[in-house]
């Protein structure tokens, strides 16, 4: 069951990580004798946890061309509105979502449309869970639009998350519930909406990315 959460494209995003905690799994596995086996054991679960970490399971996204799906998984920290000053350059919704080292940490397209942007800034590395980190922290900006809307996807690093990957790039067409990217480790995902759009997450849901419906549009 747990084999076929496993994809290669993300897998591929930790093959540093693999690497090293395998040689130092081998190497403290032929000193077991003399350090006992709880440094060995120790090895061999950072190795599950990271494979765990990077597991992507498929999902289905509902067929509603009005639903916007959630971009991520994690607990919807906030929903208010805002200026977004990137793309849009106006008041929006946003809902703010937390990811922590338990959630997937894959990035999926809220709605069904073109990548119309994409732009990666440098930035801090504030705790995720910091208001201040939206404006602050490393970041990259993505918008996607059809014929109904305009929705912007902001994915943000955080204290331990170092490394944001794209998978799209500006001109793809892709589906609702699509992955366009992944972020390493903790971090947030933010999600602008219009204004005219109902949002039907609060703060404290847990959502799935490419599943859940966070607001539907008009």
């Amino acid at each position: 069951m747990f084999a076929v959460m496993l994809r290669i494209q993300t897998l591929w995003e930790a093959r540093w990580i693999f690497g090293v905690l395998l040689i130092l799994t081998v190497f403290l596995w032929q000193f077991r004798q003399k350090i006992t086996f709880v440094p060995c054991l120790l090895g061999v679960a950072l190795l599950a946890f990271s494979f765990y970490f990077f597991r992507d399971p498929d999902r289905t996204a509902p067929a509603d061309p009005k639903a916007v799906v959630a971009a991520a998984d994690g607990v919807v920290s906030e929903v208010r509105e805002v200026e977004e000053p990137e793309f849009v350059k106006a008041k929006m919704k946003r809902v703010g979502i937390f990811l922590s080292v338990f959630n997937v940490h894959t990035n999926k397209a809220p709605i069904g449309g073109k990548v119309v942007y994409s732009q990666e800034h440098a930035g801090a590395y504030l705790d995720a869970r910091d208001p201040d980190c939206s404006g602050k922290n490393a970041c990259r900006t993505w918008a996607f639009q059809n014929d109904r809307a305009t929705v912007v996807v902001r994915q943000l690093t955080g204290l331990i998350a170092r490394r944001i990957v794209g998978w799209s790039k500006v001109g793809d067409t892709v589906q609702k519930g699509e992955r366009f990217g992944m972020i390493r480790f903790g971090s947030r995902t933010e999600i602008y909406l219009p204004l005219d759009a109902e949002i039907t997450a609060k703060p404290g849901d847990r959502v799935e990315g490419g599943v859940t419906v966070i607001a539907r549009l008009p």
